[in-house]
């Protein structure tokens, strides 16, 4: 990428630097991060950041069609329907590889949701990249236009509307013990809303309350993080269900986890989409298996892909509408560490304003890597992998 930036910062690292940094970010709010912090942030070059806004676009593009809308229902199981559906997603997150033609970094899109990421947690992160270690000041991870205030004030527009605060809740099942539990102590700081457990709410007639410092207080909008493969996983139990009829306003409705999710790849094209197929609609595989991974359509963080098919294993596969095929991916070595490369995958992340014809992007997360794929399992004992952000001019 920038190669005099990424000299300059791997010369002036060291672990002490790290070690403050990390300090700092695991003090500054209620919750530690569960997940490894990478050493170093992204310094993306002119003309890769021009290249990735431009494969945005070409998705975003496909995404807003009324083809797409009319598709992207199907997407959801029919016993997991959640009624007042809304026109748009709130929040909607672009993944890419990076990727190598050549001398040329290419952005390759990997998945996609309509669901909330760490909108709180990065604007932190970003803070204290900056007081520890030497970024220019003309350097971002902001887009729009936006500056850090800027953000938050969209932020808190969109999930707070004109409702207060204690009127506002982000939900989730044991919001205490989710790997991402910093980013809901990062939101509860910047916008004011509690975390609350599904199973703490009460519902009397079409109304839910949940209770304040031992009062009940209404709640008027939902900043939703439950994932219903949990949800139905953990049989989790409340005298609220997603299913019914409540005077509440979903920011972020829970229908968009599955209309913007895996479901929509085999339906975007071009140059920045692999190769993509619903398994239950293939006539035959593709001629050589080993250059794709299978996928099941609704699992979260990884679960259940696989990345060493064969014709044997697809054939064994009862409920092959659950499935995708999607053509495999070479990562690039981007990020030039002391011991070796590692590979990234960027988060083009959007917020969605009501009556806006379409998203707008507003921030970026990277996962680093130097295993077989991202994630802990890959990269134990590994350095200069994990989460941080991704800086452009």
């Amino acid at each position: 990428m920038i190669i005099k930036l990424r000299e300059q910062f791997n010369a002036q690292f060291s672990e002490v630097r790290y070690q403050a940094f990390l300090d700092d970010l695991n003090s500054i709010l209620k919750y530690p991060t569960d997940f490894r912090v990478c050493e170093t942030p992204l310094f993306l070059s002119e003309e890769f950041n021009n290249e990735l806004l431009k494969a945005c676009d070409d998705i975003i593009s496909q995404l807003i069609t009324e083809e797409f809308r009319k598709n992207s229902v199907n997407a959801i199981p029919k016993h997991l329907i959640v009624p007042n559906d809304t026109d748009n997603p709130v929040f909607l997150s672009l993944d890419f590889a990076i990727t190598k033609v050549g001398e040329k970094f290419i952005p390759k899109l990997i998945e996609l949701q309509g669901f909330p990421t760490l909108y709180g947690y990065q604007y932190f992160l970003n803070r204290l990249i900056k007081k520890y270690f030497d970024v220019p000041d003309s350097f971002t991870p902001y887009y729009s236009g936006l500056d850090e205030d800027e953000y938050v004030d969209l932020l808190e527009k969109i999930i707070l509307g004109n409702e207060d605060p204690e009127n506002v809740i982000l939900l989730e099942i044991e919001p205490h013990k989710q790997k991402t539990r910093i980013d809901f102590a990062a939101m509860e700081k910047l916008i004011g809303i509690p975390e609350v457990c599904i199973t703490d709410l009460i519902k009397k007639g079409k109304k839910l309350f949940y209770k304040k410092d031992g009062r009940e207080t209404e709640i008027k909008r939902i900043y939703n993080r439950v994932i219903f493969d949990e949800l139905e996983r953990k049989q989790i139990e409340s005298s609220f269900s997603f299913f019914d009829e409540v005077d509440v306003h979903w920011v972020g409705h829970p229908n968009w986890f599955f209309r913007i999710s895996k479901y929509s790849l085999p339906q975007l094209k071009g140059s920045y989409v692999p190769e993509c197929y619903y398994l239950d609609q293939l006539d035959k595989y593709p001629e050589d298996l080993s250059q794709f991974v299978l996928k099941p359509l609704f699992s979260f963080a990884g679960l259940g892909v696989d990345v060493d098919i064969t014709k044997d294993k697809l054939d064994k596969i009862t409920d092959r509408e659950n499935y995708i095929l999607q053509q495999k991916v070479e990562y690039a070595p981007v990020i030039k560490t002391p011991d070796d490369y590692s590979k990234v995958e960027i988060r083009m992340m959007y917020l969605w304003e009501d009556n806006s014809p379409k998203p707008e992007l507003v921030l970026n997360l990277i996962r680093t890597s130097k295993g077989k794929m991202m994630g802990v399992d890959f990269n134990k004992n590994k350095t200069w992998v994990g989460s941080s952000l991704a800086y452009h001019q």
